[in-house]
């Protein structure tokens, strides 16, 4: 079967991640930025995205949660 539940072909998910990786540089750690959004009627919502890309990659290169749902990395290290 190929596609997911979520209706995404898994082919093509499979060649994307690869893809990623292969652009990724071992040697060099990837600079991330977080962005907080704070709503009045919602919960806040975290953005995380690379500092630098492209314009074309700043559309699909991030990954949004709500506040509630990140932790402290200092304090579960």
């Amino acid at each position: 079967m190929s596609e997911s539940s979520g209706g995404y072909d898994d082919r093509t998910v499979g060649r994307r991640l690869a893809d990623a990786a292969d652009e990724t540089d071992g040697d060099r750690p990837t600079d991330l930025e977080c962005i907080v959004v704070q709503y009045r009627d919602r919960p806040d919502r975290c953005t995380i995205t690379p500092r630098e890309c492209s314009e074309g990659d700043q559309l699909t290169h991030w990954l949004s949660v709500d506040v509630s749902a990140t932790v402290d990395l200092d304090e579960v290290r």
